[in-house]
């Protein structure tokens, strides 16, 4: 289910991250106001700015909103809770729509639905842009320009960081505190730092997502441009288990999003991927250590492999030639030491380092020496490390430097921070600074990793479950039986163990001679969460006698054992032979709604303590994915006398637990455990579900595929072809039909003579966030892609851009227009009602084909050669 964007009347990004001009609205007895008024004057704001409320020197002052002699962009508003209502109401009077509430405002959010305007708060932090002089903040120092974003809840946090960065000479792009997270949070500043080309990395203080599928969708956006470093305070703390932090995580892989532990690896996280980036294609960074002392490079050495770090190994030519640089007698091998008469020398190894194709980083480590005692010493390798550094940017592989010391080594680091080195005062931080840009370059390239054509179509039983699930509701029960969770499972073809309910010991007896033996039996209760805890399974029964004393016996311990617990009857089930024990998992988060999870099952699963986690839905891709992180995947290759499961079967079966979770939004939590995996596939042995209260509903944080949008069209030729929206496996099929334009066709949708669709644009144009935009592409029945239509939602307005080519076969079958009226169906349901689009001015077939969909054109005013198209929903 598509869900439409709800953005305030009036409010325009542009005035809350742009504004041209400003109001401070403060009360003097407000402990914030004399704080902000300072900064604000103090800031140098390149636009006009007032102040209503209390004089401040060098804010042009009014006596009411009323009398300010224009309409303020942006408002500051720092009042009582009482008085923010009527000042929010007399701001959108005049039509201002963004606003800044750095104190108290308990019905914030409501209050910014009864008059349109949007604040960032309540408790907020406030806002800096230092490019235009903007620090509307409660910061205790003026930041300076910088390509560093911050967008925090947390005060206190933006303080800390903002000290640190003018420490360690970073400038920030923007600052951003949204503290409450009321009405304007992570997904409004995301969805602009997105687009924002003076923004290069981002940091994330994540305590509250308020729209999870904002929030992802946005952080999606962002990273795949540039990196996205997140923290979340109090996560274990609020949650001993770490189950929250585990899907948090999770879905900040989803998004391409690199979850740091803590402050400490935040800013170290910033310090490296702020200032140097791997080369294009790099994955898993295979690291080179150079010191002017071993036990350094040791040290390092032992951070990194200890973190999942790779060290480089050298080709034995590369080897021979980085040799002549070693003192006489040293044997060369990764870390490489240079002894401490380096001096500059350290610096051209590192350099000669990351000129080799087999180096994706390099640590160069130094730590005082004997010889270094004239500043100068020192300063001579420093500037000559800031000159390695420096020399192979965009080419060589990056340097992370590790400058060790104090008392003579302080002044260096400062210097070479300034000259925009990545340097660290410990061996192991420079370390998990190349643990970082390993991470990040892998998770970003996770999230865009083309998958193979193979779609697991699936073709469950739906009623069939509705009516399972109606027999429960109508019994008064949230909770399934075994039986009836095993049935769910089986209605979307994961294989189940067959079984039969019986009410007593006598027809427990009857079902097992009817179902083949030996049989396993089981006691059905609400009451006992875990069977295995009372004696509630028996194994290897071999005859109707078995079974019958079995039931006897079970049922009598358990009525001794726990008096009055309700038991619904037995389960009776063929026994299958054992197999490798996994459990699969469905579950909800408070903020990132239904997981899935993943690992070791049987009845140590919980102490294995090895779940996985992602967010629905999977594909098989995914699916993979989400096995290959646990350890249980190492289990599943086989090991000693135990063949090699059937790994297929286990991403299927996670791929249909997903849809589970899309198709019916009433399932509050699905347990398979165990499943049993071998050779021959998997097997479902014990379930269960549990429903949400009628009325309830889970919400994905991911929109699934809208496999509901798809439907045939006949061209003018009598061919059918399938309209549906574009997904990740399409990837190679989009590749073909694109090989399949026409040169000319291909620069007029592009607006270059594109040659070939890269790896990072085809994962752009096919993994899309079905609430953000639509592509719909017409399949044949060979899969092949005959035409596409992309429809480009603005984040924050009601407007969209549109895209639209077909090849060269299907030209003057209808088929183009078809795509766009799909297009346009799709986006009324969105809420869009503005469609523009660019078109070269001397490309005819297409003016004349918008001209007839009902689309105005006029000349862009920025190039000649464009044309922009417009059309009102």
């Amino acid at each position: 289910m598509m869900i439409p964007r709800s953005i305030a009347p009036g409010y325009h990004a542009r005035c809350l991250f742009r504004p041209r001009s400003l109001v401070l609205l403060a009360d003097p007895g407000q402990p914030e106001a004399p704080v902000l008024a300072a900064n604000i004057a103090a800031g140098g704001f390149e636009g006009r700015a007032y102040a209503v409320g209390m004089p401040v020197p060098g804010l042009l002052p009014a006596d009411s909103i009323e009398a300010l002699p224009e309409a303020p962009d942006l408002a500051v508003l720092c009042l009582p809770p009482a008085a923010l209502e009527p000042a929010m109401a007399a701001l959108a009077g005049r039509g201002c729509f963004a606003a800044i509430v750095p104190g108290p405002g308990p019905d914030l959010a409501g209050i910014s639905a009864r008059t349109g305007v949007r604040a960032l708060g309540q408790g907020s932090f406030g806002l800096c842009i230092p490019a235009i002089g903007l620090n509307a903040s409660l910061s205790h120092i003026q930041p300076v320009a910088g390509r560093l974003a911050l967008v925090t809840q947390s005060a206190a946090l933006a303080r800390a960081v903002m000290d640190w960065a003018a420490a360690e000479k970073l400038g920030f792009s923007h600052v951003v505190g949204i503290g409450g997270n009321a009405t304007l949070g992570f997904a409004a500043s995301l969805d602009w730092l997105a687009r924002d080309a003076g923004t290069g990395a981002v940091l994330l203080d994540l305590r509250r997502v308020r729209n999870r599928r904002a929030f992802v969708s946005a952080a999606r956006a962002t990273a795949r441009t540039r990196p996205v470093m997140a923290i979340r305070a109090g996560g274990r703390s609020g949650d001993a288990s770490g189950l929250a932090d585990a899907v948090m995580e999770a879905a900040l892989r989803r998004a391409g999003v690199l979850r740091v532990s803590g402050l400490e690896d935040l800013l170290s996280a910033a310090e490296t991927l702020a200032r140097v980036r791997l080369r294009p294609g790099v994955r898993e960074a295979r690291v080179a250590i150079v010191t002017n002392g071993i036990g350094l490079g040791h040290l390092a050495a032992d951070a990194l492999v200890a973190g999942g770090g790779c060290l480089a190994e050298l080709r034995p030519e590369s080897l021979a030639a980085f040799g002549m640089l070693l003192p006489p007698g040293w044997v060369a091998g990764n870390p490489f030491s240079l002894g401490p008469a380096a001096g500059p020398r350290l610096a051209e190894a590192a350099a000669m380092l990351a000129g080799l194709p087999e180096v994706d980083a390099v640590l160069a480590l130094h730590a005082p020496a004997p010889g270094e005692a004239p500043p100068e010493a020192v300063d001579a390798a420093a500037e000559a490390m800031i000159a390695a550094a420096r020399t192979g940017t965009g080419r060589a592989a990056p340097i992370l430097v590790g400058w060790l010391g104090q008392a003579t080594a302080g002044r260096q680091r400062r210097r070479m921070a300034e000259a925009g080195l990545a340097v660290f005062a410990t061996p192991e931080a420079a370390a998990r600074g190349a643990l970082h840009l390993a991470a990040d370059r892998r998770n970003r390239a996770s999230a865009a990793e083309l998958p193979s054509r193979e779609v697991l179509e699936l073709a469950p039983d739906r009623a069939g479950v509705r009516r399972i699930i109606a027999a429960a509701r109508a019994a008064g029960r949230l909770t399934l039986t075994a039986e009836e969770a095993l049935g769910v499972l089986a209605a979307y073809g994961i294989p189940t163990v067959p079984g039969r309910h019986a009410a007593g010991p006598a027809e427990a007896a009857d079902a097992a001679a009817m179902l083949g033996f030996p049989v396993v039996l089981k006691v059905l209760s609400p009451d006992i969460p875990h069977k295995s805890d009372v004696g509630g399974v028996v194994t290897s029964l071999a005859s109707p006698g078995a079974v019958r004393a079995a039931a006897e016996a079970m049922l009598a311990r358990i009525r001794t054992a726990r008096p009055g617990t309700r038991i619904e009857g037995l389960l009776v089930q063929r026994q299958a032979a054992r197999a490798l024990e996994l459990r699969l998992r469905l579950g909800e988060d408070a903020m990132f709604g239904p997981w899935i999870g993943f690992g070791q099952g049987g009845t140590a699963a919980d102490l294995a303590a090895d779940e996985v986690h992602d967010l629905p839905p999977l594909n098989l891709a995914l699916a993979n994915q989400l096995i290959g992180r646990s350890r249980t995947a190492r289990l599943l290759g086989g090991f000693r006398d135990h063949r090699p499961a059937d790994r297929g079967a286990v991403a299927q079966a996670l791929v249909r637990l997903s849809q589970v979770a899309v198709d019916f939004p009433e399932v509050a939590g699905l347990t398979v455990n165990p499943l049993f995996a071998d050779a021959q596939g998997v097997l479902a042995v014990d379930a269960k579900l549990a429903l949400r209260p009628v009325g309830e509903a889970g919400e994905l944080a991911i929109p699934p595929y809208p496999a509901e949008l798809e439907r045939p069209f006949r061209a003018r030729s009598g061919e059918v072809l399938t309209i549906r929206p574009i997904r990740p496996e399409d990837a190679a099929a989009l590749g073909e039909a694109f090989r399949r334009l026409d040169p000319e066709d291909v620069r007029r949708r592009f607006f270059s003579p594109l040659r070939e669709l890269s790896p990072a644009l085809t994962a752009r144009l096919t993994q899309i966030d079905y609430d953000r935009e639509m592509a719909f592409i017409g399949c044949d029945e060979a899969g092949a892609i005959r035409g596409v239509a992309r429809l480009i939602r603005d984040p924050v307005g009601p407007a969209a851009e549109f895209a639209v080519i077909v090849e060269p076969t299907m030209k003057g079958q209808g088929l183009g227009r078809h795509l766009m009226e799909r297009l346009f169906e799709w986006g009324r349901a969105a809420g869009v009602t503005d469609v523009a689009g660019q078109v070269l001015a001397d490309n005819r077939p297409m003016l004349a084909f918008v001209r007839s969909l009902g689309f105005s054109l006029r000349r862009s005013p920025e190039e000649e050669d464009v044309m922009e198209a417009r059309l009102t929903l």
